[in-house]
């Protein structure tokens, strides 16, 4: 087949993938885990159920791919943010409010199965590790620029911020969470 001609599949088959995975986490959201079936999200993707069936095998798995997409996408965003700057202090910053935000984000969350569900699964303890890592990292880089303490280890002021950060989720504004972001960042400060 020419080139052009599997570029269009593959497009076509990632844009089927991407709409049952949104319908489906939508689903999940507004009926709760366990009321999705196959049926509800080849009729709300207005596709037919055998094709369904081509993609997922079954509501779990789809789920499963949702997910995984959505914190490929943040982890993405992050290092994005990362690379837009040079200054160490200011990088560390922006990741930080970055990642509060899109803790804020998750607030929405509210059906306790499906979030248990969705963070059970392997792919989220590789992510939680990457996301740590990078915030380790920048740490180093604005320790090392004298914008960060450096009495204390790199990973323990990782596990810091991403603990306090993680109270995002319950805040009622993005003003609220720049907020929290300057008190994290204070908590860094070198000691006087």
């Amino acid at each position: 087949m020419p080139k052009l001609w599997n570029e269009t599949i593959q497009t076509h088959r990632q844009q089927v993938r991407d709409a049952i995975c949104d319908t489906t986490a939508a689903l999940a959201f507004e009926h709760g885990l366990r009321s999705v079936t196959m049926s509800q999200i080849a009729e709300q993707t207005g596709i037919g159920r055998a094709t369904l069936y081509k993609y997922f095998p079954d509501v779990d798995t789809i789920l499963r791919a949702w997910h995984a997409r959505q914190i490929t996408t943040h982890l993405q965003h992050l290092a994005q943010v990362r690379d837009h700057t040079t200054d160490p202090g200011r990088r560390l910053g922006a990741v930080l409010h970055a990642y509060a935000l899109i803790s804020r984000q998750t607030r929405n969350h509210v059906d306790t199965d499906l979030v248990t569900f969705l963070h059970h699964d392997e792919h989220v303890a590789g992510a939680q590790q990457q996301l740590h890592d990078m915030i380790r990292e920048l740490i180093a880089d604005a320790a090392e620029a004298g914008d960060v303490r450096d009495d204390i280890s790199p990973d323990e002021l990782a596990g810091y911020c991403l603990h306090a950060l993680a109270a995002a989720t319950r805040l009622p504004s993005e003003t609220a969470v720049q907020r929290l972001v300057t008190v994290t960042l204070a908590g860094l400060r070198p000691p006087v």
